[in-house]
C-alpha cells in the first residue's frame, strides 16, 4: 500500500478547540478548555481515519512564534490581530504535550508558520509518491492541492480538491496565490488592491492568467476605479503576493521516515489524562479510577442580564470596534431581525451580535418612525453594515452560532453572505434533549439560564395595533435583539460542552448541523406551482362538494350543516336512528373518522359520503384554495418551510404550506401533485427509497430471511404471507403488508384485529406466528422496551437519543404508549438520519460529477424532489441513486441494500 501523509493544522485546531467550549479547569485548578477540546478532537480524528484509509504516516504541525520572515518583509503583517485571550498561552504547551501523549509527531520551527511547514513536507512526501493529506480547510493551504494531495475539512466532514476550490474561488489552486494576493486578507494585514474583492480576482485572473499579467494589462482595464486602484497599488499586490506565498524548499525538521504512524500506546495518553483530570475521557481509554479525577469543571458563572448594557450600533467605528472583538474572541453569536416571518419574503431591519455573556449589541440598518410623518433613526446602510460584515460571517477561523440559524442563513445568503462554520443551539439542545421540551429560544433560556426573555409581543403589539419589528424604537429594539444574541451565546456555552460527554457528537456533526444550509437552500429555490391548475381544481371540487351536500341532506331527508359535528351527531343517531353511537363528556355524539368509518362499514351510506365531503372539504380548504395564496409573486414558487427539531424522531417537518401532507393513496389527493411543476426546459426526479422501515428492521432486528429476502429483491410481504398463511394471493399479501408493518408500531393484538376485521384471538394468533417464524423481531421489541425502561431513551444506529419519559408515567396508558413509540422509534429515527445524509451529500455528488444545475426542491418523508434540465436526467438519476443507497456509509454498514425508485416527468404527480 502507497504511503498516505496526514499533515494537521495543529494551530487550527487549538483555536476551533478553545472557541468550542467554555472556560474549563483541569485537576490543577490551570485553565484547560482548550487542551480538552484539542485533546477530543485529535482522538476523534485519530479514531475516523483509522476506520476509514487510515495514514502511514502522521505529524501535528504548530506555529512556533508570531513572528516569522514574512514580518520582516512586511512589518504590519498580521499586526491587527490581537494577542491571544490570557487563559490561552499557558494552553499552548499543554497542548503539544497532549499530542505527544498519543505519541504522535508534534513540529513546529522558528521563524516559519505552520502552513509553511506543511507545505515543505508535503512537496518532500509528493516528490516519494507519496499521498498527502492535509488536515485543514484554510484558503493559503488550498494552494497546494494537487494530484496526490488533498485538504480533509473535520468540520464540515468533507475533502476538498482541485473542483471545490475552482468552485469557491472560480481559479484553480495553481493561481489561487495570485487570487488571494489581489483580494488581500483583513484578518492578516496582506493589503491587496483596495476595491478588489474575492470574484473580481478571480475573473482578472481568469482573464490574464496571473498577477503580473494583470498589472502589465492594468491601463487597458475599462473600469476607470479598477483601473486605477490596481495601477496605484501594483507594488502593494507584488508583495502581498509574496506573503501569501508558501515556503516549501526548507529542510525537513523530521525526516518523512520519522513520521510513521505506530498506534497510540495507551500508557502516555492514561498518564497525561490522569494529571489533566479528564475523567470522560480516561473512562473512553478504558482507565477511569474511583480517584483519578473530579467530574469536568461547569462553566464560570456568568454574569447577570443587563438590558441596559447593550449598545446599540450606529457608526462605523463602533461596528469596526465589534468586529474585531469578534475576530478576539473567536466565536461570536449572531441573530438576524425581520419584518417578516417569512424569510424568502422579509426585509433584513437589523443583526445582533454577543462575543461573551452580557456582551451584545444590535446593529439597525432598516428602521423607520412609527407612522407616515416619523422620522427613521440614524442608522447605518445594509451596504456598509453587510459589506463589513461578510468578512467575518465567511471566515473560516471564527465559529459563529446561531439558534434555528437556518433563517438567519437565508437571510444572509439573498444579501451575498455564505455564514460558514456555524454551531446551531436549537439542534445542540434537539440533539441532547429530543423529547425532554421544546428547542425554541424562549424555552432552552427558561431551561438552562433560569431567564425569561422578552417576548415579542412585549415590543411589537398584538393584533390591530401590532406593528412591524422595523417600526420599533431603537432602545427597545436592542434589548430584544441583543438578548436574542446574548442568550444564544449562553445556551451554546452551556449545551455544547455536553455533546461528547453525553455522546451526541455523532448525530449532530455528520447529520443534523451539515443539513442546515442544505435546508436553507431548499427554502429559497422552492417549487413552482400551475396556479390555473390549482384554481381549475378548486373548482371541480367545490363542484363535488356541492353534490356530496345535495345527496347527504337527501340520504337525511333535511337540510343541515355537514361540518357541525353536534349537527351531524343528531341526524345520525336520533334523526336517522343508526346504532351504536356513543356521546362524550360533553353529551354530544361522537362523528370522528373511526366511528362514520364503522357506521359506513356497516352499511350506512350516508357515512361515506360524509367522509368524502370531508376529504373534499379539506383538499380545498388546506390545498388547492390556500396553496394559490402561497405562491410567492416574484418567484411563482411555493416555499415551504422546514422545521429541523420538533419531530422526535428526527424527521423533517413541512409548514407553512405542509406538503409534506398532501395525500397520494386517493387518485383525488394525487391530483394535486400534479400542479406542481417543472420551470421551461427543466423536469421533476422524484427519488424514493422503498421500504426502508422494513429494510432497517431486517438490519437492526437481525432477521435472516428478510436480509436475504431483500438482498435477492424479494417480495417482502410475499414473503410474509407465505411464512405466516403458507401460501400467496392478493388476500394473504395484503394482510402480510398490513401485519409487517403493524408489528413494527407495537400495535396490540386489539388493534391488528381492528386492521384486519377480524377477533382479537386470531389476531394475536398471528402475531405469535410473525414471532415464531422471525424471532429477531421479537428479540428486537425485548431488548428496545428494555432498554426505554431502564434509561428513559432508545437511540438510532447513528446515536440519536429519542426520550420518551412517559414510560415513567403514572398510568398503565401512558406507559404501554411509550413502549409502543420506543419500538418503530429507533428505525423511523435511522431513516430521518440516513436521508438527511443522503441530503447532505448530494449537493456535492452532484457538483462533482458536474450537475450544478440540478437543484433539490423537496423532502417529503422518504421522497426526495429534484429539478434540472432534461438533458441531465440519466447522469442525475445514477448519482441521486448511489448518493441514496450509500448515504449510510461509512458511519454505519447496512446488511440490506437501501432500495430507490426514481420517477421522472414534467409534474410530481406523474413523477412520484
Amino acid at each position: 500500500m502507497a504511503n498516505h501523509l496526514y499533515l494537521v493544522d495543529g494551530s487550527g485546531y487549538i483555536f476551533r478547540a478553545y472557541h468550542r467550549l467554555p472556560p474549563l479547569t483541569n485537576r490543577h485548578g490551570q485553565p484547560a478548555g482548550a487542551v480538552y477540546g484539542f485533546t477530543t478532537m485529535l482522538w476523534k480524528l485519530l479514531d475516523d481515519l483509522g476506520r476509514a484509509d487510515g495514514p502511514s504516516h502522521l505529524a501535528v504541525i504548530f506555529d512556533a512564534s508570531s513572528k516569522t520572515f514574512r514580518n520582516t518583509m512586511y512589518d504590519q503583517y498580521k499586526a491587527h490581530r490581537p494577542p491571544p485571550p490570557p487563559d490561552l498561552t499557558p494552553q499552548f504547551p499543554v497542548i503539544r504535550d497532549a499530542v505527544r501523549a498519543f505519541s504522535v509527531p508534534c513540529i513546529e520551527e522558528e521563524g516559519l508558520e505552520a502552513d509553511d511547514i506543511i507545505a515543505c513536507y508535503a512537496k518532500a512526501a509528493l516528490a516519494e509518491g507519496w499521498q498527502v493529506t492535509i488536515v485543514s480547510s484554510d484558503k493559503d493551504l488550498m494552494q497546494l492541492i494537487e494530484p496526490g494531495l488533498d485538504l480533509l475539512d473535520t468540520m464540515n466532514n468533507r475533502r476538498i480538491g482541485a473542483a471545490e476550490v475552482v468552485e469557491k474561488f472560480g481559479v484553480p489552486p495553481e493561481q489561487l496565490g495570485d487570487v488571494l494576493a489581489l483580494m488581500g486578507d483583513s484578518v492578516d494585514n496582506v493589503p491587496g488592491v483596495p476595491g478588489v474583492g474575492a470574484k473580481t480576482a478571480a475573473q482578472l485572473i481568469q482573464e490574464h492568467g496571473n498577477l503580473e499579467n494583470v498589472l502589465a494589462a492594468a491601463d487597458g482595464i475599462k473600469k476607470p476605479k479598477l483601473r486605477q486602484s490596481l495601477i496605484d497599488h501594483a507594488d502593494a499586490a507584488r508583495m502581498s503576493r509574496e506573503l501569501v506565498r508558501l515556503v516549501c524548499d526548507r529542510p525537513l525538521a523530521q525526516p518523512l521516515d520519522q513520521l510513521a504512524m505506530q498506534g497510540v500506546p495507551p500508557e502516555p495518553l492514561r498518564a497525561f489524562l490522569e494529571d489533566q483530570g479528564f475523567r470522560s475521557l480516561l473512562t473512553k481509554l478504558g482507565g477511569a479510577t474511583a480517584d483519578a479525577a473530579p467530574p469536568p469543571p461547569r462553566p464560570a458563572d456568568e454574569p447577570a442580564f443587563v438590558h441596559k448594557d447593550y449598545e446599540t450600533v450606529t457608526d462605523e467605528a463602533a461596528l469596526d470596534r465589534w468586529i474585531a472583538d469578534a475576530f478576539a474572541a473567536g466565536a461570536v453569536a449572531v441573530d438576524t431581525e425581520t419584518n417578516d416571518l417569512d424569510c424568502i419574503r422579509a426585509t433584513l431591519v437589523g443583526i445582533s451580535l454577543a462575543t461573551a455573556p452580557g456582551k451584545a449589541c444590535y446593529i439597525p440598518i432598516a428602521h423607520g418612525g412609527d407612522g407616515l410623518l416619523a422620522e427613521a433613526p440614524a442608522q447605518l446602510s445594509r451596504e456598509t453594515v453587510l459589506g463589513k460584515l461578510k468578512p467575518l460571517m465567511e471566515d473560516p477561523s471564527i465559529l459563529k452560532i446561531g439558534q434555528n440559524l437556518k433563517y438567519d442563513l437565508i437571510m444572509f445568503r439573498r444579501h451575498g453572505v455564505d455564514v460558514t462554520p456555524y454551531d446551531d443551539t436549537m439542534l445542540l439542545s434537539y440533539d441532547l434533549d429530543a423529547g425532554l421540551g421544546a428547542h425554541g429560544m424562549d424555552d432552552l433560556a427558561k431551561r438552562h439560564l433560569s431567564h425569561a426573555c422578552i417576548e415579542f409581543k412585549t415590543v411589537c403589539g398584538t393584533g390591530k395595533s401590532a406593528i412591524t419589528f422595523d417600526k420599533v424604537p431603537l432602545d427597545k429594539a436592542t434589548e430584544y435583539a441583543a438578548e436574542d444574541a446574548d442568550v444564544t451565546l449562553r445556551l451554546w456555552r452551556k449545551l455544547k460542552p455536553r455533546l461528547g460527554l453525553e455522546a451526541a457528537t455523532r448525530v449532530y456533526e455528520l447529520v443534523d448541523r451539515p443539513l442546515v444550509p442544505v435546508i436553507a437552500e431548499m427554502e429559497r429555490a422552492g417549487i413552482l406551482v400551475d396556479r390555473a391548475e390549482l384554481a381549475r381544481l378548486s373548482a371541480e371540487f367545490g363542484q363535488e362538494i356541492l353534490r356530496l351536500e345535495g345527496e347527504v341532506h337527501e340520504i337525511a331527508g333535511t337540510k343541515f350543516a355537514i361540518g357541525s359535528p353536534q349537527q351531524l351527531g343528531k341526524v345520525l343517531f336520533e334523526g336517522m336512528g343508526l346504532k351504536g353511537g356513543k356521546k362524550g363528556k360533553s353529551g354530544a355524539w361522537s362523528t370522528d373518522v373511526t366511528e362514520l368509518e364503522r357506521l359506513a362499514g356497516e352499511g350506512a351510506e350516508i357515512a361515506r359520503k360524509v367522509l368524502d365531503w370531508r376529504q373534499m372539504t379539506k383538499l380545498k380548504s388546506t390545498y388547492t384554495d390556500a396553496l394559490q395564496q402561497e405562491i410567492n409573486p416574484e418567484t411563482g414558487r411555493v416555499h415551504t418551510s422546514y422545521s429541523l427539531a420538533v419531530a422526535q424522531t428526527g424527521r423533517l417537518s413541512s409548514n407553512e404550506p405542509n406538503l409534506q401532507n398532501i395525500p397520494i393513496r386517493t387518485e383525488v389527493g394525487r391530483r394535486i401533485r400534479h400542479a406542481f411543476v417543472a420551470g421551461p426546459g427543466n423536469v421533476l426526479i422524484s427519488a424514493d427509497y422503498s421500504q426502508i422501515e422494513l429494510r432497517l428492521a431486517a438490519h437492526m432486528a437481525d432477521v435472516p430471511q428478510l436480509k436475504q429476502a431483500f438482498a435477492e429483491g424479494t417480495d417482502i410481504h410475499s414473503l410474509t404471507a407465505t411464512e405466516l398463511f403458507g401460501e400467496v394471493n392478493r388476500d394473504t399479501r395484503g394482510r402480510a403488508k398490513t401485519i409487517n408493518f403493524a408489528i413494527l408500531y407495537g400495535i396490540s393484538s386489539w388493534g391488528l384485529a381492528a386492521r384486519l376485521g377480524t377477533d382479537r384471538a386470531d389476531a394475536q394468533a398471528m402475531i405469535d406466528r410473525y414471532f415464531e417464524r422471525f424471532p429477531g423481531i421479537n428479540r428486537y421489541i425485548a431488548e428496545t422496551i428494555a432498554q426505554v425502561r431502564e434509561h428513559g431513551f432508545v437511540t438510532t444506529l447513528f446515536g440519536r437519543k429519542l426520550h420518551l419519559p412517559a414510560i415513567k408515567g403514572k398510568t398503565v396508558g401512558e406507559r404501554q404508549g411509550a413502549e409502543r413509540q420506543a419500538i418503530n422509534a429507533p428505525i423511523q429515527g435511522t431513516s430521518a438520519d440516513i436521508i438527511k445524509r443522503a441530503m447532505v451529500r448530494m449537493g456535492p455528488n452532484l457538483a462533482a460529477a458536474g450537475l450544478g444545475d440540478v437543484r433539490m426542491l423537496l423532502q417529503v418523508h422518504d421522497e426526495l424532489v429534484f429539478e434540472l434540465p432534461e438533458a441531465q436526467v440519466d447522469a442525475a438519476t445514477a448519482v441521486i441513486r448511489e448518493t441514496m443507497e450509500r448515504a449510510a456509509e461509512p458511519a454505519i454498514r447496512l446488511d440490506v441494500p437501501l432500495g430507490v425508485e426514481i420517477g421522472v416527468a414534467a409534474n410530481w404527480g406523474d413523477a412520484h
